[in-house]
């Protein structure tokens, strides 16, 4: 996947914000205060999981999700993020 295709959704966005704002959050959660629906907020994360950005723990049928620190993409997006919320 590009990087504009990774970048190019709006959820996808916050999703990475709130993580790497919060830490870890079940799907749940996010959804909740993403404003989007489970199965919309499953697709994304599968998304970004399959890029390598995010992975997951599953406590039978709760999953988290959490930046992927051993990522080279994810600690760019780590300090991309932080680096944005610094300067506004």
């Amino acid at each position: 996947m590009k990087i504009e295709d990774v970048f190019s959704s709006r959820p996808r966005i916050k999703i990475l914000r709130l993580l790497c704002q919060l830490g870890e959050l079940n799907v749940s959660e996010m959804a909740r205060r993403l404003g989007t629906n489970h199965e919309t907020t499953v697709k994304h994360l599968k998304i970004l999981e399959s890029e390598g950005i995010l992975k997951q723990k599953v406590f039978g049928r709760i999953r988290l999700y959490k930046i992927n620190e051993s990522s080279a993409k994810a600690r760019a997006i780590q300090r991309l993020v932080e680096t944005w919320e610094t300067q506004q």
